[in-house]
């Protein structure tokens, strides 16, 4: 499973965040160890307290664990990669919280350790724990049969089309997945060899070249979205130069807006908001759906859960009732006889938690698949939209091509037209002209 760390603090908003439910299906608190609290704000409050006691302002370390898509991973399969990670990094003993995630079918694991030794009052050094989770990183994926990614296998061979947290947000305005505006800009780039080539490129995508306010050559399309090609195309800045120029030959953005808005007339602009609409309709539908699921998987885990910490109370009732009292309680452990109930009460006790551990797994993972199955629907509506809106973007290009073509067509037929006349012209003068000599 990848392992993704960092030290910080404010346990509070770290507290918040993980138990909150707004991008998530299911979230819950696993695990509370070696806090006076037992809940999570409490808990991360109690570290924050401690810490003022010292110099660390990043006195907690934050994990996640996130298993490959499509695996079921049971909980304790990720308690056990969790204590190999203490081992690892020098953490065993200290505070530790355990969150469980759902979101898109898909379930992965938080855990939190606070880094202060309470006994010495100073934090405990991770020197190189990046390369460390690495590790355990490969050894989760070869002990549980996953395919390694890339990434693990070789960093050189990490997915090009990563992208920041800006870039995602400025490709869900524009209804696009980041990857495939990377992979359309990034395509334009290598297929041209100059300004004429890329322009050309680009247009047919629905993409039109700009001079940037700071960032040298951009992309700007029919919603007036600005790309950076030195972020987008992955180009650097002098192989953009030295393809493309000076960038201050280019139109400004504010520019190139103007000449986008001028060529869209009423009726393109209709079939745009059309099939936004169209997108946002299809994707309501599933996101009800949606709703639907997550409500009624929450309520089915509500009364299993119910049902067995009420087979629990019961079952620890029947064993208090083994253990003798009073006076049979005294002889039963001078013969030996008490401690072999207890033992019983233990082994019993610890299978009854294990069968309830199971069964909550297979609860889990059952309704994961149900909700993996919708996401594909999400994923396809997603989809669908996104060509759509792809499509439109080569429409407005092609549209606003056909318009230019046309208006040169005119031109060089009334040129034709006017060079025609002029002839004709000389041609009668010239007639006149030789009927009038002598």
């Amino acid at each position: 499973m990848i392992l993704k760390a960092n030290e910080r603090g404010s346990g509070s908003q770290l507290a918040q965040y993980l138990l909150a439910m707004r991008d998530n299906d299911h979230v819950e608190l696993h695990d509370v160890r070696g806090f006076a609290s037992d809940d999570l704000p409490g808990a991360f409050s109690e570290a924050d307290a401690i810490a003022r006691g010292t110099r660390c302002e990043k006195h907690l370390f934050s994990m996640s664990l996130n298993p490959p898509e499509g695996a079921d991973v049971s909980v304790e399969a990720f308690e056990q990669a969790i204590d190999e990670i203490e081992r690892k990094l020098g953490l065993e003993n200290q505070p530790r919280a355990i969150v469980f995630h759902e979101k898109d079918g898909r379930r992965h694991a938080h855990a939190v350790w606070s880094r202060i030794d309470s006994e010495r009052m100073r934090a405990i050094n991770m020197p190189h724990y990046k390369v460390k989770l690495r590790d355990v990183s490969r050894k989760l994926y070869l002990e549980h049969g996953w395919d390694m990614p890339r990434g693990l296998q070789d960093r050189s061979l990490r997915d090009p089309l990563n992208f920041t947290r800006k870039e995602w947000q400025q490709a869900k305005r524009a209804g696009l997945d980041p990857r495939e505006l990377k992979a359309v800009l990034q395509q334009c780039w290598k297929t041209s060899d100059n300004k004429a080539s890329l322009e050309q490129a680009l247009k047919e995508r629905g993409f039109w070249l700009a001079k940037g306010d700071r960032r040298g050559f951009v992309a700007v399309d029919y919603r007036g979205e600005v790309y950076s090609l030195s972020r987008y195309a992955a180009a650097k800045s002098k192989d953009l130069e030295a393809r493309l120029g000076d960038p201050t030959a280019l139109r400004s953005v504010d520019e190139v807006k103007a000449e986008i808005a001028g060529r869209l007339t009423r009726k393109l602009e209709a079939f745009i908001k059309d099939s936004e609409r169209d997108a946002k309709q299809r994707l309501a539908v599933t996101a009800f759906r949606k709703t639907e699921m997550v409500a009624r998987h929450q309520d089915e885990r509500q009364k299993l859960w119910a049902a067995h910490d009420k087979r629990w109370q019961a079952e620890t009732r029947l064993r208090a009732e083994r253990l003798p009292k009073g006076f049979s309680g005294i002889w039963h452990r001078l013969t030996g006889e008490y401690g072999k109930i207890k033992a019983q009460n233990e082994r019993e006790a610890l299978d009854a938690y294990r069968r309830d551990r199971e069964e909550k797994d297979a609860v889990v993972f059952r309704q994961l698949e149900e909700r993996q199955t919708l996401q594909r629907d999400i994923k396809a509506q997603r989809s669908i939209a996104s060509d759509e809106l792809m499509r439109l973007r080569e429409d407005v290009a092609n549209y606003s091509g056909v318009e230019r073509h046309e208006r040169e067509d005119r031109r060089n037929r009334e040129r034709e037209r006017d060079s025609e006349a002029r002839r004709h012209l000389r041609r009668q003068r010239t007639r006149r002209t030789r009927g009038f000599e002598p």
